[in-house]
């Protein structure tokens, strides 16, 4: 069996493709013309980008899945452009390309964010509607992204489309945004936390529940791959319990967050970083929901989520092994 990956150099994409391995598949992969970041000397590789239909073509010719990974992920207002052509100008290009070469099952990556959150005491599930609109550019491209493939499938594509939460966990070679943040965590390296969480979702559990819907999923289906929601402030003191290290306690409010969000910008610049926290992040923990259900998951996909503990274990011993914390 042979499957696409786009989006594979990504933390979510590299630890789907050792899984697609480990299970036999081969795999095509595009990746941009400069990138190497794949680990996985077996898989093929097609370069180009979403914004280039040959290289689609290629890469979906002689498939019989298709993984849809590939988005640019942004908090930075002047990659907006950016943000909306990969995303949403992409996502079209890819759905053509899958409905032309008949590609009999394409699964396509959301985000839990293209729900509405509210209401926050209820529980939140595949059956919560959706936003109609959002001031946040990657959200937004997310949704209409998802959008293009639901039109897609009332004219015959078969996909389904996968949700996950706040996704960490071994494998972050680059590292990803919250890889980076964990990094900072471990490293008392956080002038201060916020309130508010994420639900959090080891990566490894969302390999193996994307393989899971792509051959147990039904079409036209959502899927929400959540784990486990947690404080800021909680999962810091977890962090630090587990290495055994001191982690950050300090927790501002959301306004003093706020007030200092000009600082945390100069100073990220000042350090080449991204800013960890932005008007959009705060907004997000903010608004973060507690009960995010995965049992339409766990019923038609056999999708059981590992402990958070575990996997916060496991990524700190790998960031560790490769280097990237003493």
């Amino acid at each position: 069996m042979k499957v696409a990956v786009t989006g594979a150099s990504g933390h979510i994409g590299n630890t789907l493709c050792k899984e697609l391995l480990d299970q036999g598949y081969e795999i095509k992969a595009l990746l941009l013309e400069d990138e190497n970041d794949l680990k996985q000397p077996e898989i093929e590789i097609i370069r180009g980008n979403l914004l280039n239909k040959e290289s689609l073509v290629e890469l979906c010719r002689d498939v019989d899945f298709v993984f849809h990974l590939a988005a640019k992920i942004s908090i930075d207002k002047k990659e907006q452009d950016l943000v909306y052509q990969t995303n949403v100008l992409g996502t079209q290009n890819i759905v053509d390309v899958c409905m032309s070469e008949n590609i009999k099952r394409f699964v396509h990556f959301s985000t839990i964010h293209t729900y509405n959150p509210h209401p926050l005491d209820e529980t939140l599930d595949e059956t919560r509607s959706q936003l109609n609109h959002t001031n946040m550019m990657y959200e937004q491209s997310k949704l209409e992204g998802e959008n293009i493939v639901k039109e897609a499938v009332k004219h015959g594509l078969d996909a389904v489309i996968i949700h996950p939460t706040a996704v960490f966990g071994p494998y972050d070679y680059i590292p990803s945004l919250l890889g980076q943040a964990l990094i900072k965590i471990v490293n008392d390296d956080l002038p201060m936390l916020v309130p508010g969480g994420y639900n959090w979702v080891d990566v490894r559990d969302i390999a193996i529940g994307t393989i899971a819907a792509c051959t147990k999923g039904k079409k036209g289906e959502d899927y929400i791959l959540s784990g486990k929601w947690m404080s800021l402030k909680d999962l810091s003191a977890l962090i630090g319990s587990i290495t055994n290290r001191k982690t950050p306690k300090r927790t501002v409010s959301f306004l003093l967050a706020r007030i200092g969000i000009p600082f945390i910008r100069i100073w990220a610049i000042l350090r080449n970083e991204h800013p960890l926290y932005t008007k959009d992040t705060i907004d997000i923990l903010k608004e973060s929901h507690q009960n995010i259900s995965c049992e339409k998951a766990i019923a038609e996909l056999d999708y059981f989520p590992r402990p958070l503990e575990t996997s916060i274990k496991d990524t700190f011993d790998w960031f560790k092994q490769n280097g990237m914390i003493e």
